[in-house]
């Protein structure tokens, strides 16, 4: 319900959507059970980075840049050249900016000292009365939302069915610890407040005399101050919307937020009238980035193009590797960048052997039930819907089925009996012993692991023939799989399989809702080995030879182990292609795990990395998508031979194939855009840590199943953890914008971006880099924004500005 308010100065103002604008500002966060990669400046898509900095420096203690010094080393290394600095120079549209290349390193050598955030009204009752106001209320606001998210993991949970704002009233009425604390008459405050938490809103508003301009960034603030808790009110919304419908869970917590300033305002109004003042003037002011910050951007923006010179470098180099022999297996991978590392071992042991990048969910969007279990699995990017629904298994399992939802259900019993508040200790004393040679195993890392291996998935209720051969015509085609099959071709998810990590799913598949891979892989080879789909392809123009058999695999990425799951679709003809592919797969896993052993702490060979999917206290057991940089969609020959070090997104796509551009427009408003909610999530945990990252895995403490805290209570982090970015001593990701790298013409990608405004605004405020390759693959075009583009030399070098805007 919106509100409008009457304020003292006679102006009216409404207030509900400015409460909206500032949760909208917020990134979401989604529970550890299906965690994927989330932009955290997602809420600033419409800014540029500078601008950003600013924001996030009102609002927060989050700088948008790395620390000066990080751009000084690679300045002072050559790894930034004069000529990045140029460009990125020349490419500053605000103001001031340094006058020359001289003034910009002038500056890099001096520090940026960045100034606090603007303090909350808990701040400034805190300096004036010497309690910790802030920490108080994170520690009262962590403790309940944690009860009242709560997923499962809690034995008594918290009472359900009633709004944030209502359940929250209930418990703050009778909750004492703010008043002894020193905050006088809170409970009562708490429990005069209207019942809607829009009139309570409005109340707090109208006592404080907050001012409309003030509002936008002083409700952000406090949003800020929730942490993780924010996000997962932001998550709540972002579901409810994908289905239609609407979540108020964040503006009630805003309200919630909002009347502890308004009550410690109340009792501190004396001391602090004129901090208020000041705070309030500050927050009415325009957004505008600072001298240092318009420096810092300039940098990044210097760094990447450094980092695009590199990639340019590699795409124009000549490996002479491209092969016209038949192919005798095609693998199709995820377009994750651990798979091109994979991707490359494989090729390289028979020029017969082709490998394809696609986004892991194979174009099936399928909501999932694994067998025994009623739980809806979402294994499709979070930004759509799911199209069907699938469950695993059919009439010849029920009897499995049941032995082992009866099996699961006795291990949630025994599970709660060792938990509960009075049986835990009888059982650590009577049971205890038992698990020593559980604990030995786990120690010393002798548990066996095993990839999924559920029955067969099914659509559940069934596809229509119509719909399953539309389905396959429009995944193969957005693969540019249209001809020359091999006998034998492998759809490969992923997925990781690690032990004791509450943040496993983060290593899954983005694409897959944070899920591992197989379901979708094995759905869409079901789709293109049944003959009546593929008579309905060779109605399309796409003849799948009798021959050709399509199997599903699952690459662990953790292990570099890849299972097939031949026994889907029985082939006898084919097992000695099959035993072929097992063979040429675990060579590549040999040689995969070699070169990631080279990056991990403590891995001195492939056998080492194998080990620690199976180590219980390995916080690193794989580096997952750290140091992406660029997300290329070309011909597979761009790259074939090409060592991009595990860095770049690849996604096959020939535009000679893409009539009308449809496959373009869904890989720039699909993959890209995943991709770029990955890179910034890598990035925002680099330069950002402790706002935007997922702090110490070794303080961690899961929460209502849905995430972690560091310690006993507080805000819930978001992001990756630290160990995820950072090897002890030094990041092992280079904070970097995603550089997008496509080959087809300029005109439809510009057609393209007129067309979705959220798209063109991220690589408009150069959230994202987008480059045109040229007819050998070498970078040809630069987009400068604004509908614009400019010639650039191959390695991405301005040469001529032209405007290609229609």
């Amino acid at each position: 319900m919106q509100e409008t308010l009457s304020m003292p100065k006679g102006s009216t103002i409404n207030v509900a959507p400015l409460a909206d604008a500032a949760a909208r500002a917020i990134p979401p966060v989604w529970p550890l059970a299906s965690s994927v990669a989330v932009n955290p400046y997602l809420g600033q898509a419409e800014l540029d980075l500078a601008t950003t900095a600013a924001l996030l420096a009102r609002v927060s203690d989050a700088p948008a840049t790395m620390p000066r010094s990080w751009y000084r080393e690679r300045i002072g290394s050559g790894a930034i050249t004069e000529g990045d600095l140029a460009a990125a120079l020349a490419a500053c549209t605000l103001t001031p900016c340094p006058a020359s290349v001289a003034e910009l390193k002038l500056a890099s050598q001096r520090p940026h000292v960045r100034k606090d955030p603007l303090p909350t009204i808990a701040d400034l009752a805190a300096r004036v009365s010497g309690i910790d106001w802030p920490g108080i209320i994170a520690e009262r606001l962590g403790h309940w939302i944690a009860a009242w998210s709560d997923e499962g993991q809690a034995l008594w949970a918290a009472p359900r069915g009633k709004s944030a704002y209502r359940a929250w009233q209930d418990v703050a009425t009778h909750d004492l610890t703010p008043e002894i604390a020193g905050l006088e008459g809170f409970a009562r405050f708490v429990a005069d407040a209207p019942d809607s938490a829009s009139d309570a809103l409005a109340a707090s508003v109208a006592r404080m005399m907050l001012p409309e301009a003030a509002m936008p960034t002083y409700f952000h603030a406090l949003l800020m101050t929730l942490g993780g808790w924010a996000q997962l009110g932001r998550y709540r919304l972002w579901q409810a919307e994908l289905a239609g419908q609407h979540d108020a869970t964040l503006t009630d917590l805003l309200c919630i937020r909002l009347m502890w300033e308004d009550a410690l305002l109340a009792q501190y109004r004396s001391q602090i009238a004129g901090a208020w003042e000041e705070l309030v003037a500050a927050h009415a002011a325009p957004v505008a980035p600072d001298a240092d910050q318009i420096v810092d951007a300039i940098l990044q923006e210097a760094a990447e193009r450094a980092g695009q010179r590199a990639i340019g470098e590699t795409l124009a180099a000549d490996t002479g590797s491209s092969s016209e022999a038949p192919a005798v297996l095609q693998a199709a991978f995820c377009i994750d960048v651990r798979s091109e590392v994979f991707r490359r071992s494989l090729e390289a042991l028979d020029p017969a052997i082709r490998t394809l990048g696609f986004a892991g969910f194979f174009g099936l969007g399928a909501s999932h039930r694994r067998f025994a279990s009623d739980v809806a699995e979402h294994r499709l990017p979070v930004l759509l819907n799911a199209k069907l629904t699938t469950c695993s298994g059919g009439h010849e399992h029920v009897q499995d089925d049941l032995a082992a939802r009866y099996r699961s259900r006795a291990k949630r019993a025994w599970g709660r009996f060792k938990l509960a508040a009075v049986s835990s200790f009888a059982f650590v004393e009577a049971a205890g012993p038992v698990y020593l040679g559980k604990l030995m195993r786990d120690t010393f890392a002798l548990k066996k692991t095993s990839l999924p291996n559920d029955p067969m998935p099914r659509p559940d209720p069934a596809l229509s023939l119509q719909d399953k051969i539309d389905a396959a015509t429009a995944v193969l085609r957005a693969m540019s799989l249209t001809r020359d099959f091999a006998p034998l071709v492998l759809l490969v998810g992923h997925g990781a399989n690690v032990v004791n990590n509450p943040h496993a799913s983060a290593l899954h598949c983005g694409a897959c809702g944070g899920y591992s891979g197989e379901v979708n892989a094995r759905l869409l080879a079901g789709l293109l080995n049944e003959p009546a789909v593929r008579g309905g392809l060779a109605g399309n123009g796409i003849i799948v030879p009798a021959s050709t058999l399509f199997l599903a695999g699952l690459h662990d990425t953790t292990t570099d182990s890849v299972l097939i799951y031949d026994g889907d679709h029985p082939s006898p003809q084919h097992a000695g292609a099959i035993a072929q592919a097992r063979a040429w797969l675990a060579s590549a896993g040999l040689v995969a795990r070699g070169e990631r052993a080279l990056r991990l702490p403590r891995a001195e060979n492939a056998a080492d990395v194998a080990k620690r999917s199976r180590d219980w206290s390995e916080i690193r057991p794989e580096w997952a998508l750290a140091g992406c940089k660029a997300f290329i969609a070309a011909p597979r020959s761009r790259t074939s031979g090409k060592s991009l070090e595990g860095r770049a997104f690849l996604h096959d796509y020939e535009w000679q194939q893409d009539q009308g551009f449809g496959v373009l427009e869904l890989i720039m408003t699909a993959p890209v855009v995943v991709a770029s909610w990955i890179s910034l999530q890598y990035y925002g945990s680099s330069v950002a840590p402790d706002v935007f990252g997922g702090g110490n895995k070794l303080i961690h403490n899961v929460t209502g199943g849905i995430g972690v805290v560091e310690g006993n209570g507080g805000t819930l982090r978001a992001g990756l953890p630290w160990q995820s970015v950072h090897d002890g001593s030094e990041l092992v990701h280079e904070p970097l914008r995603l550089s997008v790298c496509i080959e087809a013409p300029v005109e439809a990608m510009t057609a393209i971006l007129e067309r979705h405004a959220g798209v063109r605004a991220l690589f408009d405020n150069r959230w994202l880099h987008l480059f045109a390759l040229g007819a050998s693959g070498e970078l040809a075009w630069r987009y400068t924004g604004n509908l614009g583009w400019e010639r650039v030399d191959g390695r991405g070098q301005a040469m001529i500005e032209q405007d290609l805007a229609a």
